[in-house]
């Protein structure tokens, strides 16, 4: 995955920060930059006033303009004058502090004003000639930005915060989208529903949550089989065992009934030793089906077992001929004993259940490049081509001269594959089934 989730959140993050902070000054900087000029309506009224001054000025009457400079002053709360060209205060007015200090004519009404300064500026106001000049310090009335500390805090707190938490909402959404639908596969599943996948629902999303997702789909897709499959073994094996149990209780009725118990005593033990030999098999196959051990772990050598197990079969079925070609010695190292002596006994001995007496079964052990492959013909009547899969099936039985198989090849194919084996069938070009196993050899890390 190269945590694409991971650098997608990173991105994310990392772009909506910058953009958030862009946003903010961007608008930060818009909305002081119109909030910074004085209202047209107080420029107009500043020029009026300069226009006021001009025409009492060239009426030439010193003292209605000293009359209405002082009246000013005192309705707009703030300091105004008259200057000429060489900074002299005309009718009556006075200059400054501030003005004396800084030495500076004032500012056109129409100038930006800068909001941070805790002063108002003097505004300039020039009359026709150009040369005399109406000063007036800004009225406070009349000093721009008066909503700008609410609209700062509007836009550096309250706007990161909404932004903020669009923001969470998205991430939120991204994240919690597929955890929904991994719940509701969750729910799904185990509510009953073993077909419930998640990866489905999360489309074509490649991120360390599909990838969780992909690992329950794996999880489900296991259990799901398993649970199906410890279902329908548990039916097939109710309907293996009805048989035996019903000559069982037929043998026991015939005995209370005064039979020769001599004679019933044998089917009885026999009919117990196949319901136990059944249940051994049905659980040590559901322990190698839900376990999936890896048995490697002993050497021995596989000529030497085979004869063994050859010889035992000889002794049981003395009416069908064996035939080997071994080597003299064959190790294999990283095996089990125990599961594969048991795989090769159910395969000989379905081999020979399967041969008409007097008739043989070939075994052929051979070493290849990376494996020794082990060959076991018999010459019974084979299977139907659509059976060679499913024949290592538990249960199945094929129709026609080929009774059944019952659990011996399933368990037999379970067991070679948890020695890392391979076990296949095919029909052997001159009659009979061809059951082969591949088994590796030292040194192969198969």
């Amino acid at each position: 995955m190269n945590r694409r989730l991971f650098w997608k959140l990173c991105l994310g993050v990392a772009l909506g920060s910058v953009a958030l902070f862009w946003v903010i000054a961007r608008l930060s900087g818009q909305a002081e930059e119109q909030m910074s000029f004085i209202d047209a309506e107080h420029q107009r009224t500043l020029r009026e006033y300069g226009a006021q001054a001009e025409v009492l000025y060239r009426a030439g009457d010193e003292k209605a303009l000293r009359e209405w400079l002082q009246t000013l002053q005192q309705q707009e709360q703030t300091w105004a004058a008259i200057i000429d060209p060489q900074l002299h205060a005309l009718a009556g007015s006075e200059l400054s502090e501030r003005f004396m200090r800084e030495f500076s004519l004032g500012r056109d009404p129409s100038w930006k004003i800068h909001l941070y300064f805790q002063e108002n500026p003097i505004m300039d106001v020039p009359f026709a000639d150009g040369q005399l000049r109406f000063l007036i310090q800004l009225p406070q009335r009349m000093r721009p930005g008066h909503y700008w500390y609410p609209a700062r805090l509007l836009l550096e707190l309250v706007l990161p915060l909404v932004l903020l938490v669009c923001g969470c909402l998205l991430l939120y959404r991204h994240l919690m989208q597929p955890l929904r639908r991994l719940e509701q596969a969750t729910r799904q599943f185990s509510e009953g529903d073993y077909t419930a996948r998640a990866g489905a629902l999360l489309g074509s999303r490649r991120d360390e949550l599909a990838g969780v997702a992909e690992t329950f789909d794996a999880m489900a897709e296991r259990i799901g089989g398993l649970i199906i499959d410890q279902r329908q073994r548990l039916a097939e094996m109710s309907h293996e065992l009805r048989t035996p149990l019903a000559r069982i209780e037929m043998a026991v009725s015939l005995a209370e009934q005064g039979g020769d118990t001599a004679a019933l005593l044998p089917r009885i033990r026999q009919d117990c030793s196949a319901m136990r030999r059944l249940v051994e098999d049905a659980l040590t196959l559901s322990w190698l089906e839900t376990e999936r051990p890896t048995l490697r772990d002993e050497t021995l050598d596989l000529t030497d077992l085979l004869d063994s197990i050859l010889d035992d079969a000889r002794f049981e079925y003395p009416d069908r001929q064996i035939e080997t070609q071994l080597p003299a010695e064959a190790e294999l190292v990283g095996s089990c004993h125990r599961a594969l002596g048991q795989a090769i006994e159910n395969i000989v001995r379905n081999a020979l259940d399967h041969t008409p007496p007097g008739k043989k079964v070939w075994v052929e052990l051979q070493a290849e490049a990376q494996s020794y492959r082990l060959d076991i013909i018999d010459q019974g009547p084979g299977v139907p081509s659509q059976w060679l899969e499913r024949i290592f099936q538990p249960f199945e039985r094929v129709s026609g001269d080929r009774p059944g198989f019952g659990l011996g090849l399933a368990l037999a194919q379970r067991q070679i594959g948890a020695i890392g084996g391979r076990l296949a069938a095919t029909n052997h070009e001159q009659g009979g089934l061809c059951m082969t196993i591949w088994l590796p050899r030292p040194g192969d890390t198969t």
